[in-house]
């Protein structure tokens, strides 16, 4: 299990990683950062609920980041001001937008496919 955790801490730092870089680097499209939030939101669930199981992570990860997303409506001070700081920016965005939803569906999608294919090799190898 402590392995387990492990790959996920692993795969949730890349993908950090590489989600960071896609805001940094000008030419990658403003759709690749939202997708990669959904794949480490996707991976953090995991490595918090090690024991849910990977259909349940799924639908965990879509309601939070949907939850995120639709949060970008409510326009309060404090969570405007929260918005405006680079962390707070990266965490709760900026201002929603539709095409985002379909980018959190797709990247919590593949994160979920690539976890399910983990696991199942890895039984499959236990064997």
């Amino acid at each position: 299990m402590k392995n387990n955790r492990l790959h996920y801490f692993s795969a949730l730092f890349i993908t950090l990683i590489l989600g960071i870089l896609s805001r940094k680097i000008t030419d990658i499209p403003l759709f690749i950062g939202d997708v990669l939030y959904a794949v480490l939101i996707y991976f953090g669930m995991r490595f918090l609920f090690i024991h849910l199981k990977t259909h349940k992570t799924f639908l965990l990860s879509l309601l939070f980041c949907f939850s995120i997303e639709i949060l970008q409506l409510v326009q309060i001070d404090w969570l405007i001001a929260i918005r405006k700081t680079t962390l707070g920016h990266y965490i709760l965005g900026q201002g929603f937008i539709w095409l985002d939803l379909l980018c959190y569906v797709i990247g919590t999608l593949v994160a979920f496919l690539i976890d399910w294919k983990c696991i199942k090799t890895q039984n499959l190898n236990s064997l």
